[in-house]
């Protein structure tokens, strides 16, 4: 080789090696933005400015101590904690609207640094202890933020926390929707506080509420084991807990832990269906892996074996999972990567936005139904029919009543339409033009709900203490709103099944009052299961509580 050919060799080594860094850099990052060092970092005067810096521009979306809320990732672990300074400082100037994060270069450059260095104090705090405290607005001499309930009442059939009240239904219908940017796309997520002691859920007429564990970290899926042992993720914490029994108190008779090092675990599956499992499943963030079991187990009998890989990194890190009715394939719901990026142009966002199928071993790998921007969050079989279900949160950046999250009947093959199109046949203005094949395929869900309610874990009531007309409804956990201009969502829902195992669009409101009359986010419903005596047991992972309603009336 000549020289002038070795150099023109090293040019394009170096060119590639440089597109292939800023391909990797966190949120498409440049190499050169990890070049730029943080004056202030682990400097504490500095950090402590950037807490209040933070509290009073960030924390209302990323939550308090970085600990994410609702959509929005967490900034304390994950991603944000192993990109550099540079690379968060670039993104935080550059902001990215589409995938819900503004541009905040209007704050003075050594704000931005400030904000940085305290995010990155943060990583010190172990998971599952308590969380580190970032001073109130109102100590960082920050305005209160305005108060929700001055706004004007939503004009139906949409709603806010004002006006959901227990046995309240409600349905949404492609007529209703709104033109994409009918309002403006709103960033209000929650400050969540401490639960005021004259406030409760509020259910129905003849239904109880009683608090039945308190003080958990984290606490988010909950399921009941054949022998009617409660198994609740907490994700945080990375372990999964067991409660067994309810006391003449309301309480638990036992608890323990059966698993502890998970990454961030959300879904529990037994294996084989049934009333003999021989395995625990959990879907962590970044794998399916599983625990040898033996009914009336409180404490894992093995280690955890590996079944399978999922995509990692940032975006949706719930993982739910099911088995179908014979045992035979494992759902597992990724959310996507992002708010609306294009899987055409995005490798990140392979197999995400989807529900895959596996074999019970790991083995066997396709995309069950795609287009679903996030199923992550609850999937479920309907007992009489055998029929996969889910609940999604859709997209956020349209408007405050765009586009509805959902629950639905999963057809296999089935496409949903994320990114380039949502229900009934609308693009998303965002991706014009962009795949006009699959305008016919946009399945429409069979339950609309409100957009950026956040909807999660749901369960197919299967007790005898309800009424008889609960027998084989849904009741879901809907998380709350965070790009909503006034709060939504904070509820657990009901979905009629009409004993026929199918929708016909409706919802009720059952569980509701984890919002205070000043938009003050007190609980955050994730997760729902049947207890052994027919009532139903609600993780809220605001409060670090499991609510359990019984019912009470004739």
């Amino acid at each position: 080789m000549t020289t002038r050919t070795i150099a023109a060799v090293a040019a394009l080594l170096a060119l590639v090696s440089g597109l292939q860094a800023q391909a990797q850099g966190f949120h498409g990052a440049p190499a050169t933005a990890s070049a730029s060092r943080n004056p202030f970092a682990h400097k504490p005067q500095a950090i402590a400015a950037g807490a209040e810096l933070y509290t009073s521009n960030c924390g209302a979306c990323h939550g308090r101590n970085g600990r994410g809320t609702g959509n929005i990732p967490a900034l304390a672990h994950g991603p944000a904690q192993s990109a550099t300074d540079g690379e968060l400082f670039w993104f935080i100037t550059r902001g990215d609207e589409d995938n819900g994060m503004p541009s905040w270069k209007q704050l003075p450059e050594d704000d931005r640094w400030k904000i940085i260095a305290y995010v990155k104090s943060l990583a010190g705090a172990h998971p599952g202890a308590p969380p580190r405290e970032a001073p109130s607005s109102a100590a960082a001499g920050q305005p209160a933020p305005p108060v929700s309930a001055r706004a004007p009442e939503p004009n139906a059939p949409f709603t806010d926390y004002r006006f959901e009240t227990p046995g309240r239904v409600r349905k949404i219908t492609l007529r209703d929707l709104p033109e994409p940017y009918a309002t403006q796309s709103a960033h209000n997520g929650p400050e969540v506080v401490a639960r005021p002691r004259d406030a409760w859920p509020k259910a129905p007429a003849g239904f109880k509420v009683e608090l039945y564990a308190t003080g958990l970290d984290n606490p988010r899926t909950i399921r009941t084991a054949p022998n009617g042992d409660l198994f609740v993720a907490q994700s945080d914490a990375g372990l999964v807990r067991v409660f067994r029994g309810i006391s003449s108190e309301g309480k638990p008779e036992q608890s323990g832990i059966f698993a502890s090092g998970l990454h961030r675990p959300y879904g529990i599956a037994f294996y084989p269906p049934g009333k003999d499992p021989q395995w625990l499943y959990v879907g962590n963030e970044d794998e399916v892996v599983r625990f040898p079991y033996k009914p009336g187990e409180m404490k894992a009998g093995g280690a955890p074996q590996h079944i399978a890989n999922l995509p990692d990194g940032s975006g949706h890190s719930t993982r739910d999972l099911q088995f179908s009715a014979d045992g035979k394939k494992l759902f597992v719901g990724v959310g996507s990567r992002s708010n609306v990026d294009d899987p055409d142009t995005t490798p990140a966002e392979k197999h995400r936005a989807d529900i895959l199928e596996f074999n019970p071993d790991g083995s066997g790998l396709r995309v069950y139904a795609y287009g679903i921007r996030n199923a992550g969050g609850g999937l479920g079989i309907e007992p009489r029919t055998g029929q996969l279900w889910c609940s999604v949160n859709e997209r956020d950046g349209l408007g405050d009543n765009l586009v509805p999250d959902y629950i639905t009947h999963v057809q296999e093959g089935g496409f949903y339409g994320w990114p380039w199109w949502y229900m009934g046949g609308h693009q998303d203005p965002r991706h014009p033009g962009a795949h006009p094949e699959l305008k016919e395929k946009v399945i429409t869900p069979d339950v609309l709900l409100p957009a950026h309610n956040a909807s999660l874990n749901f369960t197919f009531y299967q007790g005898k203490q309800f009424p008889a007309e609960y027998q084989g409804d849904i009741f879901a956990a809907e998380h709350g709103s965070w790009n909503k201009a006034v709060r939504v969502g904070y509820e657990v829902i009901r979905v009629p099944l009409h004993q026929s195992g199918h929708a016909r669009g409706e919802y009720q409101e059952f569980l509701t009052g984890f919002v205070l009359d000043n938009g003050d986010v007190w609980g955050r419903p994730v997760g729902v299961a049947v207890a052994p005596d027919g009532s139903l047991m609600v993780t809220d992972d605001g409060s670090g509580s499991i609510w359990r309603v019984s019912y009470a009336g004739k």
